[in-house]
């Protein structure tokens, strides 16, 4: 569709983000062994959900969005992952997270490379189409894939504390650290438990020890 706009102020332009690619079911990266469910409940993560997760783990690139795919909070999957008999579905998460940052990154060359097509739209009506190049998106493909010619210093100084790429990738890890924080937890007041208990223990042994070495004396 032709362009037919008569000044760039008269329209609006929006783009649709690509649609996630579905893994194929022999795709390698699903063979994982499952963390096993001894007594799964309804809302269990169970084998199915787990390849569910990483298939769209791998697609996006994005845990959050995964996870909310499967109906599951992130603290249930930083636990799961932290359970014995994870150490598969923890390595296939890594590789998903990964591959779906590979194909962001492709996707956005592409962009970058070949430009967006958007819709021309003005007063609610579609005038036409039209390429638009991100010349944001060009330099930073060249100072990663060229930093010997394009890099430097200058690009990474002006991330710092306030811009909004440095406090976005801020909330993403604190989310990340209270999330297996939270998952963590149970696992520490269990063994903070045990080792009372084991306190206890000795405690009473000593004190039956001592009343036995006090009747032998009488």
């Amino acid at each position: 569709m032709k362009n037919t706009r008569a000044l760039p102020a008269q329209a609006t332009s929006y783009v649709t983000a690509p649609a996630a690619e579905p893994l194929a079911e022999d795709d390698p990266l699903l063979s994982f062994t499952p963390v096993p469910h001894v007594a799964p409940r309804k809302n269990s993560i169970t084998a199915d959900r787990q390849r569910k997760f990483i298939a769209h783990l791998a697609a996006t690139g994005i845990v959050r969005q995964a996870a909310r795919h499967i109906g599951a909070s992130l603290e249930a999957l930083y636990k799961l992952r932290l359970r014995p008999g994870a150490e598969e579905f923890h390595a296939a998460w890594e590789a998903a997270v990964d591959r779906g940052v590979s194909r962001l990154e492709d996707c956005a060359l592409a962009r970058a490379i070949a430009g967006e097509e958007r819709m021309v739209v003005s007063s609610g009506k579609v005038l036409g189409t039209e390429v638009r190049h991100n010349e944001a998106l060009v330099m930073f493909f060249l100072r990663q894939r060229r930093a010997e010619r394009y890099g430097g210093s200058a690009a990474l100084s002006s991330v710092v504390p306030g811009h909004p790429l440095y406090e976005r990738i801020r909330e993403e890890v604190k989310a990340e650290i209270r999330a297996e924080e939270r998952a963590r937890r149970p696992e520490a007041l269990a063994s903070l438990n045990a080792k009372i208990d084991k306190m206890m223990e000795r405690k009473a042994a000593a004190k039956r020890l001592l009343e036995g070495s006090e009747g032998n004396d009488c």
